[in-house]
């Protein structure tokens, strides 16, 4: 298996060294930029890094990183959040917030930055493409992250989760995706834009080893006694409840149910329970408000005007902006309600499965940055991965396996989610799982692994 771990244990070995690795990622970045997974690489911040990592740094010492130009950022990595006009005003890049400091105690080193849709407000991701079928999107918002890491640019790349936005991606192009508990993983102290709570983030890797030690090390788990706990573990036998939205495809719904049968031949208790199609629909609509809310508070607080906006994203912020106290209250209220209307559906299972997307992965126009019709625009969302937001609203971890391939030849993702904490018995889980299954036919190999 090529992944994180493997390509940090050949330079741990002497094979390569970070400096050829890093090399080698440079090249793959320029000659697959065609896929349009990066919105800023910066060599000398790469090269730089890759002579100044120690041996035995950290689990992934020397591994080039890509971070995400969305969510907590790092020292030479200014974030624009897919804005044209803050990406005039970023300057150089500060200082590490603590989810990168953590990163870089791994031994990662960053090249760049991936690109996201303008503000993260699709689940497609502008330029970026699919590279298993560049027609397509690689998803979103964490789209390029998933194009970079596919593409075999890097091995692993940090991603964000607010609505979808680390499973997606990871469904549409083949990869893991763990969005973490609520508070598992620190957004600080710089990176303020949290969502109520809504919003997660971690990375997206070829395998599961590699996001299980990201965890370990973004949630605090690597650093010893006293440690943030995230390790509520499942009794035998797992119980584990399908359930297939009827807005799902035939391919999805039969991934599904391949990955609840290859969870019975681990000796889990499966049952199949009817989808929580309204539940699904009211935590959509709480992170409609949410994400609307917040783009208005951004957008001021950064002092943007309508002409540095996109018709829809100046449209989500003015309606933002006219949203009266007693509206986002309610949404603050429907959250906790609906979080606990979740916990119930684990009052009988300990993991729920689900497809990811609807289908096949959207086409890269899907999402109308010209239009200014925000209802639409989000119930397109809804439909894209129907019940996604489910996890965000409760909180819970939820990870994203490729489970098969569609009539195209193009990977399909699955979902298990669990309740708050869960988050390393979810990933055992996923591991013995996808151990079952042929690995995934990447379009490219990690660049730099021997």
């Amino acid at each position: 298996m090529q992944d994180a771990t493997s390509l940090a244990a050949a330079i741990a070995s002497g094979r390569v060294s970070p400096p050829e690795v890093m090399e080698a990622a440079l090249a793959a970045a320029e000659t697959r930029a065609d896929l349009g997974a990066f919105c800023l690489l910066d060599t000398a911040l790469g090269r730089a890094g890759a002579v100044a990592v120690k041996a035995g740094q950290g689990p992934f010492a020397g591994v080039p990183f890509a971070g995400k130009d969305l969510g907590s950022a790092g020292a030479g990595l200014p974030v624009a959040a897919g804005s044209a006009a803050l990406r005039l005003r970023a300057g150089t890049g500060g200082k590490d917030s603590a989810l990168f400091a953590r990163f870089r105690r791994a031994g990662l080193v960053p090249i760049g930055l991936t690109t996201v849709p303008e503000f993260g407000l699709a689940l497609t991701s502008g330029a970026a493409r699919n590279p298993f079928d560049p027609a397509l999107s690689p998803g979103g918002s964490s789209g390029g992250a998933a194009a970079a890491v596919a593409a075999g640019i890097v091995a692993i790349a940090h991603a964000t989760d607010a609505a979808g936005s680390i499973r997606v991606p990871a469904a549409a192009c083949g990869l893991v995706g763990l969005k973490p508990s609520r508070g598992a993983v620190p957004q600080g102290p710089d990176f303020g834009n949290h969502l109520m709570g809504l919003a997660a983030e971690l990375v997206l890797a070829r395998s599961v080893r590699d996001v299980r030690t990201a965890f370990d090390v973004a949630a605090g788990m690597a650093e010893g006694p006293g440690a943030d706990p995230a390790d509520a573990g499942f009794a035998a036998p797992i119980r584990v409840a399908l359930t297939i939205s009827p807005r799902v495809g035939a391919e999805a719904a039969a991934a599904a149910r391949a990955a609840a049968d290859g969870l019975a031949n681990l000796g889990c208790a499966i049952r199949e329970i009817p989808a929580p199609e309204n539940l699904g629909l009211r935590a959509a609509a709480v992170a409609r408000t949410v994400l609307t809310a917040s783009l208005a508070d951004w957008t001021s607080a950064l002092g943007l005007c309508e002409d540095d906006l996109s018709p829809l994203a100046a449209a989500i912020s003015a309606e933002g902006a006219a949203m009266p106290a007693p509206l986002l209250f309610a949404a603050s209220r429907e959250l906790a309600l609906i979080s606990h209307e979740v916990w119930r559906l684990f009052a009988d299972a300990d993991v729920l499965v689900m497809p990811v997307l609807a289908g096949p992965p959207p086409a890269p126009e899907a999402f109308d940055f010209t239009a200014r019709n925000t209802a639409a625009h989000f119930a397109r969302m809804e439909a894209t991965a129907p019940n996604a937001t489910l996890a965000n609203v409760a909180g819970g971890p939820a990870l994203a396996l490729p489970f098969g391939v569609d009539a195209g030849g193009r990977p399909i993702g699955i979902q298990l989610l669990g309740r708050i904490g869960s988050d390393r018995a979810l990933l055992d889980l996923g591991e013995r799982l996808l151990a079952t299954r042929p690995p995934v036919a990447y379009p490219f190999a990690i660049a730099g692994h021997p």
